[in-house]
Parts: structure tokens; sequence; C-alpha cells
């Protein structure tokens, strides 16, 4: 049975820095392509940023340049780094496998405020 287990979310200001982590059991991280989401208030979910197999990754343009997406081999998890926080970047977070795609899990909420 798959599963991923999103955390590492909170509240924290403007401009500031968190790291999200995607713990993974009944999938290997590293030989899926895998990707982070969000969903924020009356919004639609979205993709934020992914990473192959082969290591390559892609950013939204909101995104870019601001956040990093790795993954720990060993700890069969996916990371996101988030900084220079914005209070648009308000949302829950998900991660997922992109294809076949796996079920959502309950993601993580990260709120930026002062």
């Amino acid at each position: 049975q798959v599963q991923l287990v999103e955390s590492g979310g909170g509240l924290v200001q403007p401009g500031g820095s968190l790291r999200l982590s995607c713990a993974a059991s009944g999938i290997i991280t590293s030989i899926n392509t895998m990707a982070w989401y969000r969903q924020a208030p009356g919004n639609q979910r979205e993709l934020v940023a992914s990473i192959t197999s082969g290591g390559s990754t892609n950013y939204a343009d909101f995104v870019k340049g601001r956040f990093t997406i790795s993954r720990d081999n060993a700890k069969n998890t996916v990371y996101l780094q988030m900084n220079s926080l914005k209070p648009d970047d308000k949302a829950v977070y998900y991660c997922r496998r992109t294809y076949p795609p796996t079920s959502w899990g309950q993601g993580t909420q990260v709120i930026v405020s002062a």
C-alpha cells in the first residue's frame, strides 16, 4: 500500500523559510517522478515542483529561485525547501507520484503571515 506523509509546515513570517518533507512507503521515490502541489483556500490545486528519477527538476514560475525540490534516497523522502516565503505561498502542500498518480495525502499547511 502506497503512503505519502507530508510534514514540516507551519507559521512563518514573510521572507522566512520552511522545509517540507514527504516520507514515502510502498513506492521507491528514486525511481519515480515525484512532485509537490499546493492548494490555497478557494483555489485549485496547482503544481509547485517536480523531480524525475534522473534528478531533473521543474518549477512553477511563481516559485522559481525560491523553492528547491530534492530527495534523500536512503530515507525514501522527498523535500521542498522554501525560502523567501510570501503571503501568497499560504496553502496546504501535498506530495504525489505523478504517474501513475498516487492518492492525495493529508498535506501540510503553510501559513505566511507577520
